[in-house]
């Protein structure tokens, strides 16, 4: 009964042991280094100011819709609409009472997104340059060029890496060497449908690798996105404009 009872004590004890090791390890203990305050945990705040869930939409018109819709009543405060990239525009509450902002809405473009610098088979090269590109002179000149090359063909005309040649068809029997178009001057769709999609330069590269194949490269160090983004700001400042006075106050275009 004795050795009973002492087995019993050595347990409890021992399950105390353990409650103690595990009300010490939650403790939460803060200390200073160096002048910084630092805790052993990561701490969740009560009480901290609720943020809505951002909204996602896919056009331009649909935040202009939305920032109508709510009006003066909802938005007593200033926003911003930020317009991050080309394809992306934020609508950004003002600043509150502990200094954070909340996204309302978010929107993003759907883009044909063309594989620049990528090489294309010569049927996949057209369809894509149909999908993604706006109808221009050098899009035509590109489209024949590219239709037209027969395999076994290219070669280069200097070390430049640029200017190259191919046999192309014309008509029905006649064949003619052709210099490959470069650089040639193209308007792919890269931001928003609503606005005017900017023109940039491409280098045109032709290669056999069995069968023609063609590639484009981008040229001038991506002008063309502080041109897409200053046609989304001014979009936007339209749309605005068509609104009451007051809640056009309200609300700052920074991009």
């Amino acid at each position: 009964m004795f050795k009973e009872r002492e087995d019993t004590s050595m347990i409890k004890e021992a399950l105390q042991y353990i409650t103690d090791l595990r009300a010490g390890s939650e403790k939460t203990e803060v200390i200073e280094i160096c002048g910084k305050t630092y805790a052993n945990r990561r701490l969740q705040r009560y009480g901290e100011i609720e943020k809505a869930a951002s909204l996602e939409v896919h056009t331009l018109s649909a935040l202009l819709e939305y920032i109508k819709s709510r009006g003066e009543s909802e938005f007593t405060g200033d926003m911003i609409l930020h317009v991050e990239s080309p394809k992306t525009v934020t609508l950004i509450s003002g600043l509150n009472e502990e200094r954070s902002r909340e996204i309302l809405m978010i929107s993003r473009a759907e883009v044909s997104e063309f594989r620049f610098s990528n090489w294309y088979d010569q049927e996949r090269f057209i369809i894509e340059l149909q999908s993604n590109f706006e109808h221009t002179p050098d899009l035509d000149a590109v489209m024949q060029f590219s239709g037209n090359v027969e395999a076994k063909t290219t070669a280069n005309y200097g070390d430049d890496g640029i200017t190259q040649k191919a046999t192309i068809s014309k008509g029905i029997a006649s064949k003619v060497d052709a210099i490959v178009p470069n650089p040639v001057v193209l308007v792919p769709y890269r931001t928003f449908q609503e606005v005017a999609q900017p023109a940039s330069n491409f280098v045109f590269r032709v290669r056999d690798n069995g069968a023609p194949e063609f590639c484009l490269i981008e040229a001038g160090n991506y002008l063309w996105r502080n041109e897409a983004i200053e046609n989304v700001k001014e979009y936007l400042k339209d749309g605005l404009k068509a609104m009451p006075e007051e809640l056009m106050k309200k609300i700052t275009i920074i991009g």
